[in-house]
């Protein structure tokens, strides 16, 4: 075994040997992969080993389109073949009106991507797969391409590959020690020597944690276990020439392949468990979990009325094995938080079916800094420390049991919940308050307006529409308050602090004490990379505020630019101090009721500026700052005094009509702003000037990306962010969903929402520069249907900006 390596992968399963192999295609060859026992002998030995192309979003639907792809270069490699049945075909059985509406999304997803699925009848489901009993269904979503693969031969495959590029595979050999040196390579420890690796990419499985504990890291990764049969030979299956197609039942949570003349069916049951919680056997190995078809007899019967052959049939084997879930059910593919050159690869549910997908954009994230897809949702940094083990097991139960169940917009299920939660959360539930998770945090969505009000899900526009109207209609009658719990607020000091933080970021950063600036940072190729407001404090210190979700990701983008003994120190208060926001035209008025000593007035406190105030007795960070195009401040306030000064507020608020509004008022009033979100509308696949952030970008200075930006602003804008106007009163866009010109598909679809102030059905997309001009008409699907979409202004109300200025007309 070699003594240095560029790269050492842990784990001898798809997730490992996909990022070694396509860590070659990168070129660095330089590489090892260092397995325990032997290759596959983790869950990708008992994989079912589907692979769909089907998926509920854009990445996924393109990281699947990959993977399909690689597979079938790997089947035809005369040198090594492999056993893929690739166009089976697969349908999924709906059977209801929500299941169609997600379908519909989903095919207006791909087409946005270029990919074609269609939307079957119930005879015609039947007439391609005879097996089935079509009774209840209203339709089937038919994939073309879905298939199945050998697992074992596909990673000997990439084994082989790898190898041939000059890779390095070691079995039988475990890691048992893992040390940063002080030159930020790793030192790694095995029963059969030692390696030294610049990166260092764990992809463990279900043993992850094992590997973890290493380095004093608790993966939120646990194993469940999962059952499939496979039957005796079946009649119609023995007399048929080709294969069957697959199926999926999201009613009754089974799938169903072909395997040999029989069935391969598997089922996600209500009555699951969980694998490994209180440690592994090192011998468990190429090895299952008993047999327990008990767990499974509540879902039987179901499944053998859609499927009558399974009551004539005996069962051969039953296969019982662990599969890895993360707390959300996404896989943890990119960089570990807090670690240099430290890589997951680990979560992989849908290891097969997904593992080109994650390999090819973990070597690319390795090698160039970033992929050519922005990844967030699969990004290890989007969970952070709320998601311990039992939480992990809580969420990982609730997403076995809803397998085939997509999640709905704004649907955020019970499981695990609150994790997170200020000190006004209980204040918030007593009065109606429904909430949304972000980061762990309960953030309220909307007041319900009765006490047996139960917000609704769905595709189109939902039961809380008008309550959202009125919340905002009340705001701009006065004066509203919102909490935004886990706001990700840092304190930078230390000498030079300022200057540090203008050398990383593409935008003009304001030196004078209290004046706020809107800062981005871009990748090495010159895309958005984060956002944040950053304020010079009297006191020598600088805010430093973003999105709940960037708790992890800018604190390793702060502390990986960090200059070596500069003395800069960064303070996380995110989970210790709270945002209170105050908005509408009364919104000084009450500030100044409940703390004199400030001068709330326009000229003495203007629109992005801040101070240092009380609120009554409470000390507060004040930010004249709106994301709704309201009047408004932030105020970021102690957690321990959050409830005081909520009081105080309140109390003043009483005599001018304070009224209270949630999430979904935000979404609207921004929209009609035209403001973008982090990770919603600002990703790394496009520059600051191709999402319509020129205003933010100096190139006279230096700074992280901009040779990158420069050679794409050579190159052209491959799009451009526009609002659109949606004219349809039935539903909103979805996040993804396809832009078209004639039958073309130009863009996609980032955020949307109801602009109540505007009274347009508002959506934020990217797509053709010409495309993008003030008028255009374009189209998308609601619901199944083309429906007509206008482009136009970027900021459609109070686009001066009078009324954050305090000019009320």
């Amino acid at each position: 075994m070699k003594s240095h390596a560029r790269v050492v992968v842990i784990g001898g399963g798809i997730g490992g040997l996909s990022a070694l192999y396509h860590l070659t295609l990168e070129g660095w060859n330089d590489v090892v992969l260092l397995e325990r026992n032997e290759l596959t002998s983790g869950t990708t030995w008992h994989s079912a080993a589907q692979c769909p192309s089907i998926a509920f979003n854009q990445l996924l639907l393109l990281l699947r389109d990959y993977t399909v792809r690689l597979y079938q270069e790997l089947a035809n490699d005369a040198a090594y073949p492999i056993n893929y049945h690739f166009g089976t075909g697969g349908m999924r059985l709906l059977t209801n009106h929500t299941h169609v509406d997600e379908v519909n999304h989903i095919i207006s997803v791909a087409k946005g991507l270029g990919f074609e699925f269609d939307l079957l009848d119930a005879p015609e489901a039947k007439r391609r797969n005879p097996l089935l009993n079509t009774d209840g269904v209203l339709a089937a979503l038919w994939d073309e391409r879905d298939g199945d693969i050998d697992p074992a031969q596909l990673c000997q495959a990439l084994a082989a590959r790898s190898r041939r590029a000059g890779a390095e595979i070691h079995r039988n050999t475990p890691v048992t020690g893992l040390a940063q040196m002080p030159n930020g390579e790793w030192l790694v420890t095995t029963t059969k020597g030692t390696i030294t690796a610049e990166h260092i990419v764990v992809a463990a499985g279900y043993r992850v944690n094992e590997v973890g504990a290493l380095m004093g890291i608790e993966y939120p990764v646990i194993a469940m276990e999962h059952m499939y049969f496979v039957t005796e030979d079946i009649p119609e299956l023995v007399a048929r020439e080709g294969r069957m197609p697959m199926v999926r039942c999201p009613r009754d949570t089974f799938y169903m392949r072909q395997e040999k003349k029989g069935l391969l069916v598997g089922i996600y049951e209500h009555d699951c468990k969980t694998f490994g919680m209180d440690g592994i056997d090192p011998d468990f190995v190429n090895a299952l979990c008993p047999d327990d078809l008990d767990r499974l007899l509540p879902k039987m019967e179901p499944i053998f009325d859609r499927l009558p052959c399974l009551k004539d049939v005996g069962i051969k084997s039953v296969v019982n094995g662990p599969i890895s879930y993360a707390a959300d059910a996404g896989p943890l593919v990119g960089k570990q938080p807090s670690l240099r050159n430290f890589w997951s690869m680990n979560g992989l549910r849908v290891g097969i079916g997904e593992g080109g997908g994650y390999g090819k954009m973990l070597a690319q994230m390795i090698v160039h800094g970033e992929t050519e897809w922005d990844t967030w949702q699969i990004d290890p940094r989007r969970i952070t420390s709320y998601a311990n083990t039992e939480y992990t097991a809580l969420k990982s139960i609730e997403d076995y049991q809803h397998e085939f169940r997509w999640h709905l917009p704004h649907e955020h299920r019970p499981a695990g919940r609150p994790a997170k939660a200020s000190p006004l959360y209980p204040v918030f539930k007593a009065k109606g308050a429904a909430f949304g998770v972000v980061n762990g945090w309960e953030r309220v969505s909307f007041f319900k307006p009765s006490q047996d009000f139960e917000e609704s899900h769905g595709y189109a526009f939902q039961n809380w529409h008008p309550v959202v109207e009125a919340e905002i209609a009340a705001l701009r009658a006065g004066v509203g308050l919102a909490e935004l719990s886990g706001f990700n607020h840092y304190r930078i000091s230390g000498p030079g602090a300022l200057e540090w933080i203008d050398s990383l970021t593409c935008s003009p950063v304001s030196r004078k004490i209290g004046k706020a600036s809107l800062i981005y940072f871009l990748t090495p190729r010159g895309n958005v990379a984060g956002e944040a407001t950053i304020v010079p404090l009297s006191n020598g210190e600088i805010f430093y505020g973003s999105a709940a979700a960037a708790e992890y990701h800018d604190m390793d983008w702060l502390t990986e630019h960090l200059p070596a003994d500069s003395g800069i120190r960064i303070e996380s208060r995110t989970n210790t101090h709270t945002m209170l926001v105050i908005a509408g035209p009364k919104t000084r008025s009450i500030l100044a009721a409940v703390s004199p000593r400030t001068k709330w007035g326009q000229k003495d406190f203007p629109w992005l500026t801040a101070q240092r105030c009380f609120i009554g007795h409470i000390e507060a960070l004040a930010i004249a700052i709106s994301f709704s195009g309201e009047q408004a401040f932030e105020l970021h306030i102690p957690n321990t005094q959050l409830y005081a000064a909520y009081e105080i507020l309140t109390q003043a608020g009483n005599v001018c009509g304070l009224s209270h509004f949630g999430m979904y008022a935000i979404e609207s009033m921004r929209m009609e702003k035209g403001y973008g979100h982090w990770k919603g509308d600002f990703i790394t696949e496009f520059n600051p000037f191709e999402a319509g952030l020129d205003r933010f970008v100096d190139m006279n200075k230096a700074f992280p990306g901009k040779e990158g930006l420069q050679a794409q602003i050579a190159a052209g804008n491959r799009k451009k962010r526009v609002i659109l106007e949606l004219h349809s009163p039935a539903a909103p866009a979805q996040p993804g969903e396809g832009v078209f010109a004639g039958d073309r598909p130009v863009g996609s679809v980032t955020s949307a929402a109801w602009g109540h102030r505007t009274q347009k059905n508002l959506a934020m997309a990217y797509v053709a520069p010409d495309q993008a001009e003030e008028g255009t008409q374009l189209s998308l699907f609601l619901l199944g249907k083309r429906v007509v979409a206008t482009v136009l202004p970027s900021c459609l109300f109070d686009p001066e900006n009078n009324i954050q200025r305090g000019q009320y007309v």
